[in-house]
């Protein structure tokens, strides 16, 4: 008889072994199966039961009293649990008003709140509650509001109706929405989540940029950080600006002076001159503050007809680098748009230029046009038109206007705000024609004289000027930034922004895969072409002179000329 030594000694009990160890594993196989099932299932009712706890968490806020918050008193309309998607967590989604009529939409994360609350300013006339809804930054957990500053409108530039004898409207659209937006949003968050928000953020550009600027004069306890761009400081002035472009590009027979063609040629001289300010030839002019280019020098000389400018054409080139005067000669504005912003003054794609290739106002030239007719000058309603500006006699009538001391954020005394740790970040385009960068650089100035200095000022509040962008993003520089982040680290942990890092995104993707500056941190399959380093007021990158001219670590800071 064979003896056993853990191997079968033949053929048949090979086989038989092998039968056997098939079943056990075909046994294991069905348990491991049923194992996972069971765990899968348990998961699916553990989330199926998270999402309706979470729904049902959301509703409740229906139930909730918020007419007693101070100064802000809410009225909730709807609190509805929104699904997370392939690119937003799931949350509870807020509509209320502040009285009388500052309607609002908070969105409040269900899970892996970070503690904190985000506002974000809205564009252009506002009008509607949910335009700063892609802006919101729910994918880092922040708890956040938009408000449509008081007033439903049916466009956001073209209608500016809901201004007309209405001054409680004006007061919210000037001054006091986002306020009580603030005030309602934070009630609610602590109300949600059990828990005061540890911290507290805005950010918005233009409209909204002047709206960071309210928040930091006139509410400096509202937030820790308040990120501006490109702000309008004084409305009626910059809405001059804008009057007096639009007047330098057309003729008296309404027709353009000069069109895109002429506007490349000058917009090719200028970077010819000046683009190598910064190291390297780029298409983008760092320092256009000391670009001394003079259009005139493209006048058509005797017999040349093709490659130069009119007399009448550099002339209204002229203008709007210069910006508005009177009929003396006195400047009534900071310097106008800047050498290298020339491309964005006639363009039919975009809201931001002056005009369309017709000579027709683009958005902001309508919404100047609205500005004027329904809150600046009521009475003429309708029948005011870009025409009418006087520039002898209506800057006088407007700095002493209602309308300037709601809407006007000029005042550089922001001492409670740096004494309550507030910290400010203004970020401009140099290529911004509609918020000429001179304007912003002049506040700023006015500042750091108010503060005492520039290292007392830079304590809380930096400036950062972007070369090429245009208004708030886009253009031919680095302009992708997140803003955000370089905030949180200076308010968080204390590490004041020295410089940031933009990236320069392909245009071909821009304004459609990717909609930065919302879109941070920037997806690693974004087709960066190039980046570079942005430093605080008045320091501007400067290539080294070594390694390539596409990588930030390349560049380091200067500082202009005077």
């Amino acid at each position: 008889m064979p003896v056993w030594t853990g191997q079968p000694s033949h053929a048949s009990e090979v086989t038989s072994a092998m039968k056997q160890s098939s079943v056990v594993k075909a046994i294991i196989a069905v348990m491991v199966i049923a194992s996972h099932a069971v765990s899968a299932g348990a998961q699916e009712t553990a989330a199926a039961t998270a999402t309706q706890s979470s729904a049902a968490q959301c509703k409740a806020l229906e139930r909730a009293d918020f007419t007693g918050i101070p100064d802000a008193p809410t009225q909730l309309i709807q609190a509805k649990f929104m699904e997370a998607t392939h690119d937003m967590p799931a949350y509870c989604g807020v509509q209320g008003y502040v009285a009388p009529t500052i309607v609002f939409e908070l969105r409040l994360p269900t899970s892996n709140w970070n503690g904190k609350f985000f506002e974000v300013g809205c564009g252009g006339a506002c009008g509607h509650y949910d335009g700063g809804a892609p802006s919101c930054p729910l994918q880092r957990g922040y708890a956040c509001i938009t408000s449509d500053m008081g007033h439903h409108s049916s466009t956001m530039y073209s209608d500016g109706l809901w201004a007309y004898n209405d001054l409680q409207t004006q007061i919210d659209f000037g001054y006091r929405g986002p306020h009580v937006t603030a005030l309602a949003g934070k009630a609610i968050t602590e109300y949600y989540y059990s828990k005061a928000p540890k911290y507290s953020y805005f950010q918005g550009c233009s409209t909204g940029g002047r709206e960071a600027l309210i928040e930091a004069e006139r509410f400096p306890w509202d937030f820790d950080g308040i990120i501006g761009g490109a702000p309008w400081i004084d409305d009626s002035d910059s809405g001059m600006n804008v009057v007096w472009a639009i007047r330098a590009l057309t003729g008296k027979d309404g027709k353009l002076i000069l069109g895109t063609a002429e506007l490349r040629l000058v917009h090719d001289a200028a970077l010819a001159q000046c683009d190598m300010d910064d190291g390297v030839k780029d298409g983008v002019i760092s320092d256009p503050h000391n670009c001394k280019f003079d259009p005139a020098r493209l006048i058509c000389k005797k017999g040349q007809t093709t490659a130069c400018l009119s007399a009448a054409q550099a002339d209204a080139v002229r203008k709007i680098y210069d910006g508005p005067r009177n009929s003396q000669g006195k400047r009534l504005f900071t310097r106008g748009a800047a050498p290298g912003s020339e491309m964005g003054w006639i363009d039919d794609d975009s809201d931001q230029n002056y005009v369309h290739s017709d000579g027709t106002p683009t958005h902001i030239g309508m919404w100047t046009i609205e500005y004027f007719r329904y809150m600046v000058m009521p009475g003429r309603g309708a029948g005011w038109n870009l025409t009418d500006y006087d520039f002898d006699r209506d800057p006088q009538r407007f700095a002493t206007g209602i309308q300037e001391s709601l809407l006007s954020v000029a005042n550089p005394n922001l001492r409670k705000f740096k004494e309550a740790g507030g910290k400010l970040i203004v970020d401009q385009g140099w290529a911004d024609q509609s918020v000429p960068a001179e304007k912003t650089i002049d506040y700023y100035e006015m500042v750091t004289r108010t503060m005492g200095s520039l290292a007392a000022t830079k304590d809380f509040f930096r400036l950062f000027l972007v070369p090429g962008m245009k208004h708030c993003s886009g253009g031919d520089g680095a302009f992708a930034i997140d803003y955000l982040n370089y905030m949180e680290a200076w308010v968080e942990r204390g590490q004041a922004p020295d410089v940031m890092i933009g990236a320069h995104i392909d245009p071909k993707y821009w304004g459609r895969r990717y909609q930065a500056p919302s879109a941070f941190p920037l997806d690693p399959a974004m087709p960066v072409q190039f980046t570079r380093p942005i430093y605080p007021y008045p320091l501007y990158a400067k290539y080294k002179g070594k390694g390539s001219p596409n990588d930030a670590a390349n560049f380091g800071p200067v500082a202009p000329a005077k």
